[in-house]
C-alpha cells in the first residue's frame, strides 16, 4: 500500500512539473532574450542575428538583445550559452567553425558543441569560392580544378595557396581538397580572408578559397573562379561547378551561420524558436536582407544535428591528417 501512495506522488509531482513546464514555454519570453554573439559588431554572425532577433522580439513581444562577446574564435560566447539556465533566455549565434572545428583545433576549448548545445538551424550558409588570378603568368592557364591539380603535381611542394589563417575554413577547405587529389602544396595564412584575398590579387600566391566577397571580383574579371566548395552551385556564381562536380564527390565545405539554446531547454521553446526563426527566413524581405550573407538555408533540429555530427568528423580527419595545429 505505502509503495502504491509512494508511486502515485512520484507520477503527481511529474505530472506538475510537465504542466510547469508546458505554461513556461506557453508564456515564453516572460521578459528579454539575451543572444550572444562571440564575434565583432558588423560580421556575417552579427548581422543575422540582430535581423532574426529583430524579427524575434516583434513577433514574441519581449526585445532579442544581441550582446556582442568577441575572441576566441566564438568560444566566449559559447561558452556562456553553453552554462546558461535552459529556459531559453539565453541564445547563441555563430558561424560553422565555433561549432565543427574549436573543440578539434583547441584543447582548452570549455564546452562540448554536440554535448552542450540544443540545435536550432542554420539560417545562412555561405559557400567558398577556390580562385585564382587571370594575370598571374603562373595561373594565366589554370581554368579549372583539375588544372589546379595538374600544376600542383607537376610542381610538388612548391606552389603556395593563402587562407585566413591557421586552422581556417578556408586552409581546411584546400587542405581537403589536396588530400582528395594526393597534391601538396604551401600553405601561407594570413589575418582573415580579406587579406588573403588581397594576396592572391597581388600574386603573393596562387590560389585561395574566398569567402563571398570574391564574387565581384569574379565578375569583374580581377578573379577567376574555378568551383565552389558547397554541394550546390552558388545563384551569383551559377556557370561555376562545384568541387563535387569538377571530380570530387562529397566535397561539402560552407561557412553557415546558425543558432543554438542550452541542451536541456525544454522542447516547446525549442520548437517556439525554430518556426519563428523559419518564418523569419521565409518573408522576403528578410530573405533579401539575409541573402547579403549567403544563400538562405534553414534545417529541422535533428538534421542540424546530424549535419553537426558529419562537418566535425570530416573537418577532425582533416585536421589529423594534415597535422594541423592552432596558433
Amino acid at each position: 500500500m505505502q509503495r502504491t501512495v509512494r508511486l502515485l506522488a512520484v507520477i503527481a509531482g511529474l505530472c506538475v512539473s510537465a504542466l510547469s513546464t508546458a505554461a513556461d514555454a506557453q508564456k515564453y519570453p516572460a521578459r528579454p532574450v539575451k543572444i550572444m554573439v562571440g564575434f565583432s559588431a558588423g560580421g556575417p554572425v552579427d548581422v543575422v542575428a540582430r535581423i532574426i532577433g529583430d524579427r524575434l522580439g516583434n513577433k514574441l513581444g519581449q526585445p532579442f538583445v544581441v550582446e556582442n562577446r568577441a575572441g576566441a574564435n566564438g568560444m566566449i560566447a559559447a561558452e556562456v550559452v553553453a552554462h546558461a539556465d535552459p529556459d531559453g533566455q539565453t541564445i547563441l549565434a555563430c558561424n560553422s567553425s565555433t561549432i565543427t572545428l574549436n573543440k578539434t583545433l583547441f584543447k582548452d576549448a570549455r564546452y562540448d558543441p554536440q554535448a552542450d548545445f540544443a540545435p536550432l538551424t542554420t539560417v545562412v550558409s555561405a559557400p567558398l569560392v577556390l580562385v585564382v588570378n587571370p594575370e598571374n603568368p603562373k595561373t594565366a592557364n589554370i581554368k579549372s580544378v583539375a588544372d589546379l591539380v595538374a600544376a600542383a603535381k607537376a610542381a610538388p611542394g612548391e606552389l603556395a595557396y593563402g587562407s585566413g589563417g591557421n586552422g581556417n575554413l578556408a586552409h581546411l577547405a584546400m587542405e581537403l581538397l589536396s588530400q582528395r587529389a594526393g597534391i601538396k602544396m604551401i600553405h601561407v595564412p594570413y589575418r582573415g580572408g580579406s587579406a588573403s584575398e588581397v594576396a592572391v590579387l597581388a600574386q603573393e600566391v596562387l590560389a585561395v578559397f574566398d569567402p563571398l566577397s570574391a564574387v565581384p571580383l569574379v565578375k569583374a574579371g580581377k578573379l577567376r573562379a574555378l568551383a565552389v566548395s558547397s554541394a550546390e552551385r552558388l545563384p551569383s556564381l551559377p556557370d561555376v561547378p562545384t568541387v563535387a562536380e569538377a571530380g570530387y564527390p562529397g566535397f561539402d565545405i560552407s561557412f553557415w551561420v546558425g543558432f543554438f539554446l542550452p541542451k536541456a531547454t525544454p522542447a516547446p521553446i525549442v520548437e517556439a524558436l525554430h518556426r519563428e526563426i523559419l518564418a523569419a527566413a521565409a518573408d522576403p524581405v528578410l530573405q533579401e536582407r539575409l541573402g547579403t550573407q549567403g544563400v538562405v538555408s534553414v534545417l529541422s533540429p535533428a538534421d542540424y544535428a546530424a549535419k553537426i555530427a558529419r562537418e566535425t568528423k570530416e573537418l577532425a580527419e582533416v585536421v589529423a591528417a594534415a597535422n594541423i595545429k592552432s596558433d
